[in-house]
């Protein structure tokens, strides 16, 4: 049977509307971000998505975002290893602080993980995820940064920024993840 990974960014934060870097430090979802991840859930109810697992960031914005697009009605397992990137001392600084992308090892020196560091956990903590028998339609809210790390590292393409509750749609087949499709759900309703 086939296996398929909804990977998605959590919703809009109080440190993304401020510019904040925000990595292992949280923030709350905005009230934007509450309904982006409402609208998200939209994505699996309209094409009938029957999810048999879901799991989330230990940060709390994606813990909510999951929340919101299930409805609360799955419950879902919190995992360490698809926590954003740690930033190091730049956590909760402002965002023109960062170097020019990729940032490879500079986060290292002041006391947080290395790209490499980041790409591998969040590769090996959803491959552990897929392998599990009866795991075939998984829904993992993350982040942005670990999610564009995770991208590059297993060679799958992606052309533009990662936007709140964008989800990847993944197949997972003899260790490797193929990526089958991107949904940027529309939230022009909520521009009115």
């Amino acid at each position: 049977m086939e296996k398929i990974l909804y990977l998605m960014r959590h919703g809009q934060t109080l440190f993304n509307v401020e510019h904040k870097i925000q990595g292992w430090c949280d923030s709350p979802l905005t009230e934007l971000g509450i309904n982006q991840a409402k609208i998200a859930g939209r994505y699996f109810t309209e094409n009938k998505i029957q999810l048999d697992h879901c799991y989330s960031s230990t940060s709390e914005r994606a813990c909510d975002t999951l929340e919101l697009v299930t409805g609360g009605k799955m419950p879902y397992t919190r995992l360490k290893g698809i926590k954003e990137w740690n930033f190091g001392r730049f956590e909760g600084m402002d965002d023109f602080l960062n170097p020019p992308t990729p940032y490879g090892d500079f986060f290292v020196k002041f006391g947080g993980e290395s790209q490499n560091e980041v790409s591998e956990r969040m590769t090996k903590s959803l491959s552990q995820v897929m392998e599990q028998e009866d795991h075939h339609s998984v829904l993992a809210v993350s982040h942005g940064g670990i999610l564009a790390c995770f991208l590059r590292y297993n060679n799958l393409p992606f052309d533009r920024h990662i936007g709140n509750c964008t989800i990847f749609k993944l197949k997972y087949e003899d260790g490797h993840f193929t990526l089958l499709d991107r949904i940027d759900p529309n939230f022009s309703e909520l521009e009115k």
